[in-house]
Parts: C-alpha cells; structure tokens; sequence
C-alpha cells in the first residue's frame, strides 16, 4: 500500500467559498464535524466583521461567537455541507483522509489530504469534474511520514496560554543562557538585569515552562508511541 499527500484547491457553488470571494479581506479556517461547522475568521478589514456576521448568519445560523479584534470565531448552528457541494463529501466517499482545516480565500478551498491508492485519487478527481467544479493539485508526494505524526502544532497551541510577562521571562532566560549547558547565568542574575525581583521573575519563567510543556506534552506521548516503520511487516491480504 503506497500512500499520497495531496494539496490541492477547489473552486465551485459553496455557501463558504461564495463569502471567501465576496469579502475579499477574508481568510477563513473551517472545522466542520458534519452537525456544526467551527469557523476562524482572519479580517484584513475590520470593516468587514458585521457584513461577515450577517452571512454566516443568514446562511447557517450562530450558536456561539467571540472575536479579540483581529480574529472572529463562529461556531454555526447547523452544518452547511450537502451531497452537491461538499467537496468533504467526495472526499469521504473515495476513502480518502481529510486533514483539516479547510482554508478558504479569495473562491478557492484549500485542501491537505491522505489517499491510500492512486486509483482513490483518480476516483475523487473524477467525481468532482463530473460537478463541474475547478480545481487545481499544488503538492502530490508520497507519504513517508506516519499520519500520526502529521498532526499540526501550531503557535498558538503553545503559547496562547502564556501571559507577556510570562513570554518576556522564557524571552530573557534564552537570551541570557540560562538554558545553555553549562548555564551562563541563572534567575537572580537576570532578575537584577531585568529590575524585577527574583521571586517574580522565578514565578514568571516557572509558569511559562510549565504551561509549554502541558501543551507539549500530548504531542510528546503520542510521538513516543510511533512505532519503527522498519519493524512493522505490511501484508494486503488478497
């Protein structure tokens, strides 16, 4: 069994990708679970946010939704997919593994996928010519990788949870080698740099690693239980 990573962008009649191409500050991250969708929105044009409600709105409907300014998150009342338009749908039907989010821009979806065999390609690709949709492969390389691992870690993941006094702390620690082996300086050297008191500046770094680390630490455990390709003997059986 020969697996594929395939990247590739689609443009057609959908409910997200028609709002994509109408505000055209937008960028947009959908999750979807196939009852609700769970957007992130990414508005170059503040001005945009109440005509993007409104559609989102009208389209789908809001359960929940909170924005810090410059990003909007929209959890939608039902899901927008349906056998016609979703390129998910098609996706699913062809038994390949969608890695999400979906990423619409300016009309085109975004798309990372898994394909097990060539032939479930070819099956996908098929189907939507069949619906006229257009579209375009950006990447198709073999898959080396175990797809466990293939999980994104993003920033944000990391460091959403640090506060600036915390990220200043880890920040100065680094940049006065305090992580270096042998260290080249320790807290109360950089606390007295820093003008703050050692037992703030301790609290500070403290928080930060442990907040690193408990975002870290399931990415950790499930890498460690990736077993050695070499050791794993696939059979088809025919």
């Amino acid at each position: 069994m020969s697996l594929f990573e395939v990247t590739f962008r689609i443009s057609h009649d959908c409910p997200f990708g028609n709002i994509s191409r109408k505000i055209q500050s937008l960028k947009m991250y959908a999750w979807c679970n196939r009852q609700h969708d769970v957007m992130e929105f990414i508005l170059e044009n503040q001005d945009d946010y109440l005509a993007l409600i409104d559609e989102i709105s009208n389209l789908c409907g809001v359960i929940d939704r909170i924005s810090d300014g410059n990003k909007v998150h929209v959890v939608t009342k039902n899901c927008s997919c349906n056998p016609d338009n979703s390129v998910v749908g098609n996706i699913d039907a062809t038994n390949m593994l969608h890695i999400t989010p979906t990423i619409y821009e300016n009309g085109w979806e975004y798309y990372r996928t898994i394909a097990f065999r060539h032939k479930d390609l070819e099956d996908f690709l098929q189907r939507i010519k069949k619906r006229g949709f257009k579209f375009e492969i950006l990447r198709k390389v073999p898959f080396n990788g175990s797809i466990s691992s293939s999980l994104t870690l993003t920033a944000d993941s990391l460091f959403s949870n640090l506060t600036q006094k915390q990220i200043d702390a880890l920040v100065s620690a680094y940049s006065n080698g305090y992580f270096l082996l042998p260290r080249k300086a320790d807290v109360k050297e950089i606390a007295f740099r820093k003008q703050v008191s050692r037992t703030t500046f301790q609290e500070h770094l403290n928080k930060a690693e442990n907040k690193i680390m408990s975002a870290l630490i399931p990415y950790i455990k499930l890498f460690s239980n990736i077993p050695n390709r070499k050791s794993i003997d696939f059979k088809m059986k025919r």
